[in-house]
């Protein structure tokens, strides 16, 4: 037989319950506005990424339009392969982890570097000024970016070439040179991100205790030891976040700076053809299967790279790990 349980159990269960549920409706209360503000988020999350998902499966086939997904022809690896087996495989794959590489490094220390100058700044003028000068090209179109860079180097009236023929040299047909473009894409990279990539840092450090630095300087501290001893520990969770995030985006890519400024000119992409860049190649040719295929091994190893970076942060300084 099962036992009763007494009327001051039932009772104590019944307020233990109405506690918790009173408990998760002052939760909500109070962070309403958050949770309104991170809806749209959410629902874009969940509308163009989760909802598709499902699609991956067409990576295993081959995808015809009048067949669907369903009705197409189950062909296993044969995507992957395909593009592991291609002359554009080690290429792409190599420029594209060399330059995010690059690009992770620079917005790193570039970030920061500028985030400490803003920080030391005492004009408020200054500072806002500063301020929208930087944030002003994350902003701006890629294709206005790419206008941009074109004027620049065009073969007929850039400025550049401009410069090199009133010193006396030769016009450069700067799209036909691949040996340059590491250096243009890196400088219109750093250009264009540079003030958001600072921005985070910047927000940490306003975050700091006016009290430390006023601490420090009774004891002798110079501006080196304030930076070295406060503001850098201070800014190394957000510094580790950042890492672990850019290391799983080490096989990927910005498509509108590598397709849209580089004009997609065929002689630029020993150096300049990524693994987005080829992906939309595929798309244009219409082989959704295979570029479904190689996005997915993006994914993937995206993935891994997140998880495992994250492990060794965690082992290492618990704290700062994202999870």
């Amino acid at each position: 037989m099962r036992r009763r349980r007494s009327p001051v159990y039932r009772q104590a269960g019944m307020a233990d319950r109405h506690l918790r549920k009173m408990k998760r409706r002052r939760v909500w209360k109070k962070n309403l506005a958050l949770f309104t503000l991170a809806l749209p988020a959410l629902l874009h999350v969940i509308i163009f990424q989760y909802i598709p998902m499902p699609g991956i499966v067409i990576a295993f086939k081959d995808y015809k339009p009048f067949k669907g997904i369903l009705g197409s022809e189950w062909v296993g690896l044969d995507n992957f392969s395909f593009f592991f087996t291609s002359q554009d495989a080690g290429r792409t794959i190599r420029n594209t982890v060399l330059y995010s590489l690059d690009f992770l490094i620079l917005d790193l220390v570039f970030g920061v570097a500028i985030a400490l100058m803003l920080y030391s700044l005492r004009s408020r003028r200054c500072l806002k000024l500063y301020h929208t000068i930087m944030m002003l090209p994350k902003f701006l179109s890629i294709i206005i970016v790419s206008y941009l860079v074109y004027g620049l180097l065009s073969p007929s009236y850039g400025v550049i070439n401009q410069v090199i023929v009133a010193m006396g040299g030769d016009k450069v047909s700067w799209y036909a040179e691949p040996g340059a473009w590491p250096i243009i894409l890196t400088l219109t990279h750093v250009w264009m991100s540079l003030g958001g990539g600072c921005l985070f840092y910047y927000s940490a450090l306003v975050a700091i205790d006016e009290s430390l630095f006023e601490a420090a300087r009774l004891d002798g501290a110079n501006k080196w030891h304030e930076i070295h001893y406060i503001c850098l520990p201070c800014l190394v969770p957000i510094m580790c976040i950042t890492t672990i995030l850019g290391i799983g985006g080490l096989f990927s890519g910005d498509i509108g700076l590598f397709h849209t400024v580089t004009k997609d000119q065929g002689i630029l992409y020993p150096t300049t053809d990524i693994i987005n860049t080829y992906v939309y190649r595929a798309l244009k040719t219409g082989s959704l299967s295979r570029s479904t295929a190689v996005n997915l091994f993006q994914s993937l190893v995206g993935l891994v790279l997140v998880i495992t970076t994250n492990t060794i942060v965690r082992k290492v300084s618990p704290e700062n790990s994202m999870f």
